[in-house]
């Protein structure tokens, strides 16, 4: 049995991309890995001044706490810090960094296997020390994740990629995600990587792409050059998936994956 532990920084995941991430399946994730959950940590802030002016407000994060909490999940509250700059400007601060880095830590001699939710390169140094330990640690996040970070790990997950992970859009729930892992620039063409399931085995790395089938933001098309470009910068492609005879598959009505606006 693998002894898995998720430690989650709610509030990075869902400031960078993360807007209505499925903890159940954040949990099957793990178990797909082999690991059997047994400790999971929810690292959440907690406005307590402005839930006390906001009866809607307090409703509405005790009920997401709540749901949280159905899932299996231990919460981790802290609260949120209100200050006031040198210009007079308010802002305010909840960093969940050491509370989680430190439990992260203690609770590593009962487990095997980490999985840290965050693309924050603070914790770096946390990933270095629990490989020390010789655990295996990976790593879910979206947006904006630290590059050093994401080489560190055992195992990077884009929570972009894996199904599931965030809910299917509403306009268009057959829609695919994947990235480039093979590309010829000259002809204009590459291959595509979809992740199927949440296991090693669910992916399928034959997904055709043409770039008359890509185009930008704008509906125009791209250069080789560009297009070649995405395999390296490892983009995420958007696109419907058309099966051709004899058991091929190919991308259609692709363009760059954009998140949602949370």
């Amino acid at each position: 049995m693998l002894r898995a532990g998720i430690f989650l920084d709610v509030e990075n995941l869902v400031r960078c991309g993360g807007w209505g991430i499925r903890f159940r399946t954040v949990r099957a994730l793990v178990e797909a890995q082999g690991g059997t959950v047994i400790r999971g940590n929810a690292y959440m802030a907690v406005d307590r001044q402005r839930e006390e002016q906001d009866a809607e407000n307090r409703a509405k994060k005790a009920e997401y706490r709540d749901a949280v909490r159905r899932e299996g999940f231990r919460l981790v509250l802290k609260e949120v810090r209100h200050y006031t700059n040198e210009n007079g400007e308010p802002y305010s601060k909840a960093e969940v960094d050491l509370d989680l880095a430190v439990d992260a830590m203690m609770q590593a001699d009962n487990l095997d296997y980490l999985l840290i939710g965050s693309g924050d390169g603070n914790f770096l140094r946390l990933v270095n020390a629990l490989q020390s330990k010789g655990r295996r640690v990976d790593l879910l996040s979206f947006s904006n994740t630290s590059s050093k970070l994401r080489r560190a790990v055992d195992h990077y997950f884009s929570g972009f990629l894996y199904p599931g992970i965030l809910p299917e859009p509403k306009d268009d729930p057959d829609r695919l995600r994947g990235v480039m892992h093979h590309v010829i620039e000259e002809k204009g063409f590459g291959f595509l990587t979809v992740q199927t399931g949440l296991g090693d085995g669910d992916r399928r790395d034959d997904v055709f792409l043409h770039i008359n089938d890509y185009s930008d933001y704008d509906g125009l098309a791209l250069g080789n050059e560009d297009f070649a470009s995405m395999k390296r910068r490892q983009t995420i492609i958007e696109f419907d998936l058309v099966e051709q005879e004899g058991g091929r598959y190919k991308a259609v009505e692709a363009c760059e994956f954009v998140p949602p606006e949370w």
